[in-house]
């Protein structure tokens, strides 16, 4: 079993109204779906991967490697942690500077993202039956700019006890529409459908999309908001990056 992957760029083709079926049935069935051919260059998503390994490798990699968490890892199961080293990109926080090209990729992915989260937000009127741009304006609250648009930028180093201890716990997303570009090499997302933690496959230059607490709340509850999880492992060094349309209330 695996979540679908939809061919984005046929919506403005004569397989529309498949492709609108096809991703009405991601939101309702299984609230996670991978896009491709959605419009974003594969020559931007390069750099971004290059940036965001380099700025791991260059300001965060040691600090982990000192923390608190890697001395907590002998031998004791741990319950309230994740094996990940994190931080948030937003318009007006501080940004890592030591990584060559860092600022101006990001801030031109992060443009690039926001285009495709109003897409999508538009296509989830369409199927719902709402007024175009509905989404966008709860998001808003009003006609106003301003939903709240962050960057989870996550890396998920190599554990030597796996089993001791989650990447990322179980969780679903407070957020609104979510979209993640993942390690295309480094599996371990999971989500639950089913009963069953099914993976969400690594698929070259895709972007994960899934609806959060607050879609299924704006749906009536058609869309789910599912609980989905990051496995550690042994190998590899899986790169993460996530973005949340929010409500333009900061989520807590």
């Amino acid at each position: 079993m695996a979540i679908p992957v939809i061919d984005f760029s046929k919506l403005d083709g004569e397989e529309r109204a498949q492709t609108l079926a096809q991703l009405a049935n991601g939101c309702e069935e299984w609230g996670f779906f991978q896009l491709v051919n959605h419009g974003i260059s594969d020559e931007l998503l390069e750099r971004v991967k290059k940036v965001s390994s380099e700025c791991f490798k260059l300001e965060r990699e040691e600090e982990f490697k000192k923390s608190a968490l890697v001395k907590s890892l002998n031998g004791q199961k741990l319950e309230n942690v994740d094996w990940e080293d994190v931080f948030t990109l937003l318009d007006d926080n501080e940004w890592p500077s030591k990584t060559p090209g860092f600022k101006e990729t990001m801030t031109e992915y992060r443009t690039e993202l926001k285009k495709l989260a109003e897409r999508i937000m538009e296509v989830m009127d369409e199927n719902l039956g709402l007024p175009k741009g509905y989404i966008k304006r709860a998001f808003n609250g009003g006609e106003e700019d301003n939903a709240f648009f962050g960057t989870k930028v996550s890396h998920y180093p190599p554990c030597p006890q796996p089993e001791l201890v989650t990447g990322l716990r179980a969780h679903t997303d407070a957020g609104g529409v979510i979209l993640l570009f993942q390690d295309d090499q480094v599996g371990g997302l999971q989500i639950l459908k089913d009963g069953q933690w099914i993976d969400v496959q690594p698929l070259h230059n895709s972007i994960v999309i899934n609806t959060g607490d607050q879609i299924e709340v704006l749906s009536n509850g058609l869309y789910k908001s599912v609980w989905h999880r990051v496995l550690a492992t042994t190998t590899g060094n899986r790169r993460s990056l996530l973005h949340s349309t929010t409500h333009h209330s900061r989520p807590p």
